[in-house]
């Protein structure tokens, strides 16, 4: 059997529920939840287990949510002795893999990206910045596109790289709006506006990561114990001086999800476990080898159905 990496999801994944059936039944489950609102000053988890979708969907809250819940079922999943060669997580979801790694105390963890959250929201005036999914067109006739409307003023840019034929633009409302025009043009088969309050990994965050620094420096960044794969450069990083520094550029660089998932391939990984709620991560590991071997983990059922998957392979 090849290396195993854990995946951990970003914003969008969030759904009201998740992991409270497996804290009712279980004391350290439960304790990460109650953590974070001792951390965070207000009871998050009730806003996670209960809703309402809207507000646990707003950035400020999905953030510190989605780490919670994604450190909690590691918590879980971790006692069938499991263990990854190398963590990864999409934008968000990288504060998850480096709290999975050692990097950073959960609490830490919580309290970083709830900041991150507000200063992503404030960077931008509301309705100013937008996003868009591109479908169908690859990232040079793309990047040609976006930096061609960026010279003429309004600015946007490649911000997911997600996999073979999906990447995501963001920038200037107008940025977006004429790239998705052009992008038709030169071949996209679909353009989709996506539901999202900012232009998120454009330039445009250049102010948030400014102030963003500051809460980096306030908390303690080890070496990771695990290599994490950066968002930034899609290459291992475990030294704490590096991952500070690439934090900071993540807010305003596109995420290399594609180009993550070949480097741990090429790194001898074959199975891709996705830790958290949803199956985005895996959806987009199988769009882009579908020879890997991918399982997701949420609750006590499927922690079990993959634990027991794993040992029938390791046999």
């Amino acid at each position: 059997m090849g290396k195993i990496a854990f995946l951990f999801p970003g914003q969008g994944s969030q759904t009201a529920g998740m992991g409270k059936a497996l804290a009712e039944q279980d004391e350290k489950v439960k304790q990460f939840f109650e953590n974070a609102d001792q951390k965070l000053g207000f009871s998050l988890s009730s806003l996670i287990f209960e809703g309402p979708q809207e507000k646990l969907t707003l950035t400020t809250n999905a953030q510190p949510a989605l780490l919670t819940a994604s450190i909690a079922i590691l918590d879980y999943f971790k006692r069938s002795g499991v263990k990854p060669d190398y963590v990864a997580g999409h934008s968000l979801g990288e504060y998850t893999a480096l709290v999975a790694a050692g990097a950073i105390s959960f609490e830490d963890g919580v309290y970083a990206v709830r900041k991150r959250g507000e200063f992503m929201e404030e960077a931008v005036p509301n309705g100013e910045g937008t996003m868009a999914a591109v479908l169908g067109l690859d990232r040079d006739k793309l990047t040609a596109v976006t930096e061609e409307i960026t010279a003429g003023g309004n600015p946007v840019q490649l911000a997911n790289l997600n996999c073979p034929g999906q990447i995501v633009i963001s920038g200037s409302r107008a940025g977006v709006e004429q790239a998705s025009v052009k992008a038709k043009e030169a071949g996209a088969k679909r353009v989709l506006p996506l539901d999202v309050s900012g232009p998120f990994h454009s330039e445009l965050m250049k102010p948030a990561a400014a102030k963003f620094k500051q809460i980096l420096d306030e908390i303690e960044i080890k070496d990771a114990a695990i290599p994490v794969i950066a968002n930034v450069t899609a290459s291992e990083m475990t030294a704490a001086s590096e991952i500070n520094s690439r934090l900071i550029e993540q807010l305003y660089s596109p995420v290399l999800w594609e180009d993550s998932i070949r480097k741990m391939a090429d790194l001898g990984v074959d199975t891709f476990i996705e830790i958290g709620p949803g199956k985005v991560l895996t959806g987009l590991v199988k769009k882009v080898d579908r020879s890997l071997k991918t399982y997701a983990v949420s609750d006590e059922e499927t922690c079990a159905a993959v634990t027991e998957s794993l040992k029938e392979e390791l046999r």
